[in-house]
């Protein structure tokens, strides 16, 4: 497979896809597209090292990250670099913002640095629909469980977010509170919160609470200050909130942070609950109540059953981790 081959296929001009190639700004959308999908079905590495590269990253595992601020992540990722250093495979980490096209990244990977297998940390399921089928390795979805088996090649490990997220907010109901914020990711983009939300829900339906999104959901990234922005933009529009549960313990943090600077005492005057279960949680002031996932298993058994597959051929596995309710100093009990 050549570039005139890959020209003659997508029906554009040799110099329409060097440009392509070369990730040049003057390219339609539309030629783009059909000549990226061209070279992602035919696995075609656009350079004259090709050979070189294929033998030298033959015996490597690619790991990428969506999302540069998450504290769990980089717990999970200094997990599988020690646990693939181990074993008879290299690996390469790739970061992305958490907005960004995993697969697009994924299938340049691919043409480049052929690894034999991938782990998607952060990845977002509903965005592998078009273009995952042009990925032909063993690869593991870090963090995230999906239900569908539509690919063979697609494995995932995580936590349940629809019943861990549920589990969050029966706990700050159980407490006394009615009046309960959530600040999560782009609901649009992001599957983890979308997940999340369901379980929030699917609690407040069982407690016969209402449920408002545009009063008590804020979008925000997750980071520290997007979060700060986000719980001050909540405090504008809904006064009476007398509980937030974030959707990361950094989110939570970044909350805490913007209630302080407006002089509102956590929890005394609003409590402020986590999920991850990060190292800061249990020594930030007050300690973080927060739902632990358990990050040293689940990368354990992403390792494990990407190797499985890359080794023995293995099908795809689908693999929910346990999490854990840890109580801190960040929520109290409205005494009725």
């Amino acid at each position: 497979m050549t570039i005139k081959d890959i020209a003659k296929e997508s029906g554009y001009s040799v110099s329409t896809v060097s440009r392509v190639l070369n990730k040049h700004p003057d390219v339609s959308p539309i030629a783009k597209a059909k000549i990226e999908e061209v070279v992602a079905a035919h696995n075609f590495v656009p350079n004259d090292n090709a050979k070189h590269l294929k033998q030298q990253m033959s015996k490597s595992i690619a790991v990428l990250v969506k999302g540069t601020s998450n504290m769990l992540f980089a717990n999970i990722v200094e997990q599988l670099q020690n646990l693939i250093e181990q074993s008879q495979y290299s690996v390469f980490v790739y970061y992305m913002d958490e907005y960004d096209n995993e697969i697009e990244e994924a299938l340049r990977l691919c043409r480049e640095r052929k690894p034999l297998g991938i782990l998607f940390l952060g990845g977002n399921p509903p965005g592998f629909k078009d273009k995952f089928k042009y990925i032909n390795v063993p690869c593991v979805l870090v963090t995230n469980v999906i239900e569908a088996d539509e690919f063979n090649n697609l494995s995932c490990v995580g936590t349940d977010d629809i019943e861990s997220a549920k589990c969050a907010i029966d706990y700050l109901i159980q407490l006394g509170h009615k009046q309960i914020g959530i600040i999560g990711g782009d609901l649009d983009i992001s599957y983890t919160s979308q997940q999340r939300l369901i379980g929030c829900k699917k609690s407040f339906e069982e407690h016969n609470l209402p449920f408002e999104k545009e009063k008590s959901y804020e979008k925000s990234k997750f980071s520290f200050d997007s979060s700060y922005r986000a719980m001050e933009r909540m405090l504008t529009k809904n006064a009476n909130v007398t509980a937030v549960f974030a959707m990361s313990d950094v989110t939570a943090i970044g909350a805490i942070c913007a209630l302080k600077d407006r002089g509102i005492k956590v929890p005394e005057e609003i409590s402020v609950m986590g999920f991850d279960g990060i190292e800061l949680a249990k020594y930030y002031n007050p300690k973080l109540t927060t739902i632990q996932q358990q990050h040293k298993s689940i990368a354990k058994k992403s390792v494990e059953i990407l190797l499985n597959c890359i080794e023995r051929n293995a099908g795809a596995v689908r693999e929910v981790t346990p999490y854990i309710l840890v109580k801190g100093e960040s929520v109290r009990e409205i005494k009725k």
